[in-house]
């Protein structure tokens, strides 16, 4: 990881909302930061009260939604000389193969599994695009996607502070499993936070 967290946390401290938008808007040309670790960042800095929650998270889940909306359409009207540029590069090639055999086993539903994959989650949209998807269900299958997974995310940062770093690293490599155990816990915290309240409203109420 060539940006650390700490440097992170330093730009989005410094500029605010729209370094979390548009590091995740540019993340489609590679940044050298995972994108989940930028969503986490701006779930962290709104739980120690630097950022104000909802407009972190609509400032991630936007910047998400403006990359999404660019691999589409850069997918319609340049997709086939953007992929022969990308192909030249051995690495990118393999995740070109990889996107391309994903969309065949498991073709529109594709989109929503490439999100845990990193770099194929890029690639999968010019493909799809190129292959003539509308715009109509593209948006309606990545958006909502998008949501479940900036939602992730952003709790990561919120309940597991600095140390998102590693649950991100660790989502990367294990994908489903992790994601699933993360969803678990945040909506086990959730509950329980829920449960707290609700019973110190009962005690005020008793008293």
């Amino acid at each position: 990881m060539d940006m650390n967290l700490d440097m992170l946390l330093g730009i989005i401290e410094h500029y605010g909302y729209v370094a979390l938008f548009f590091m995740l808007w540019l993340g489609i040309v590679g940044l050298p930061i995972p994108d989940e670790l930028v969503v986490a960042a701006g779930g962290f800095l709104a739980s120690i009260g630097f950022l104000k929650p909802l407009y972190a998270f609509l400032a991630g889940y936007l910047g998400v939604v403006s990359g999404l909306t660019i691999g589409y359409l850069l997918g319609r009207w340049f997709g086939q000389p953007i992929l022969r540029i990308l192909s030249k590069k051995k690495k990118m090639h393999a995740y070109i193969t990889r996107s391309t055999e994903l969309i065949k086993k498991y073709g529109s539903f594709s989109l929503c599994i490439s999100y845990l994959l990193p770099v194929v989650r890029h690639v999968v949209p010019y493909i799809v695009a190129m292959g003539g998807m509308t715009y109509r269900r593209y948006a309606l299958l990545s958006y909502t996607t998008g949501l479940v997974w900036t939602t992730a995310f952003y709790f990561v940062g919120h309940f597991f502070g600095k140390n998102m770093e590693t649950v991100v690293m660790v989502s990367r490599k294990y994908g489903f499993i992790v994601l699933g155990v993360i969803i678990g816990l945040i909506l086990l915290g959730l509950i329980i936070r829920w449960l707290i309240h609700l019973n110190k409203s009962c005690n005020t109420e008793g008293d």
